[in-house]
């Protein structure tokens, strides 16, 4: 079975896209701080996943 197909990949590939559109809304002080780790945590899910 494909990962792709998991209900938990797809649930966090979408708030995976949900959280780089809103992080990219920040202030701009903490667009390349805390915005930067928002989208780096939240590819990381999706990627161990994708990982097994």
């Amino acid at each position: 079975m494909s990962y792709q197909k998991l209900d938990i990949y797809n649930i966090a590939f979408e708030l995976y896209i949900e959280t780089h559109k809103l992080s990219l809304k920040l202030p701009k002080y903490e667009l390349y701080e805390l915005g930067s780790q928002l989208r780096r945590s939240s590819d990381s899910v999706v990627t161990n996943i994708a990982e097994g």
